[in-house]
């Protein structure tokens, strides 16, 4: 639980910091580039976690590899990350940043699962409907199901919107299990 704390402080400071100098997509665009590094790099994700190596090394590995490409100002972010030994955090950081970023920007990312792959165009339909009816601009992520057998159900956040084939055929099962049948 510290560790979230700890993480999304740190997102905080570095969404302020986003605001006041270049904005928030040239610091999104950085944290991106720096995150994915992590995730696809298990070398420079353990270079910079391992703590056998000197923070002056993994500071200098960082401005080589970053300055001139993004903010200053995100490398000294970074440079403090490394300088508190926080390092292990920065994709937890990242997603605490992004979090904060779409909720600045009024983005809803939103689960939906489709029994089948959809026609080309309908995820554009999905995003626009979707955005009308929650109230911000919504950002689907599919993924198809067939068990749902047809229909779709929508996650966003803690609500679930269940329109699928499945649900409503087990309610029909239901209903007609409940009803009483007259006597003869």
């Amino acid at each position: 639980m510290r560790d979230v704390t700890v993480s999304r402080n740190y997102a905080e400071t570095l969404f302020e910091l986003a605001l006041r100098h270049e904005g928030l997509e040239v610091y999104g665009d950085a944290m991106a580039r720096v995150a994915t590094i992590l995730d696809e790099n298990p070398e420079a994700r353990a270079f910079l976690e391992t703590p056998r190596i000197s923070s002056a090394d993994k500071k200098r590995v960082v401005r080589k590899a970053l300055e001139g490409t993004v903010p200053q100002a995100f490398v000294n972010f970074l440079l403090i990350v490394i300088d508190k030994r926080r390092q292990r955090l920065i994709r937890d950081i990242a997603r605490e940043f992004f979090a904060l970023m779409d909720e600045h920007l009024g983005r809803l990312h939103v689960e939906v699962t489709l029994a089948r792959a959809p026609a080309e165009g309908v995820e554009d339909q999905i995003a626009s409907t979707l955005s009308e009816i929650l109230g911000k601009q919504a950002i689907p992520h599919l993924r198809v199901k067939p068990s749902i057998l047809g229909g779709i159900l929508v996650k966003a956040g803690d609500t679930v919107y269940d329109g699928t084939l499945q649900r409503r055929m087990a309610t029909l099962r239901r209903k007609l299990l409940a009803t009483s049948l007259p006597s003869a």
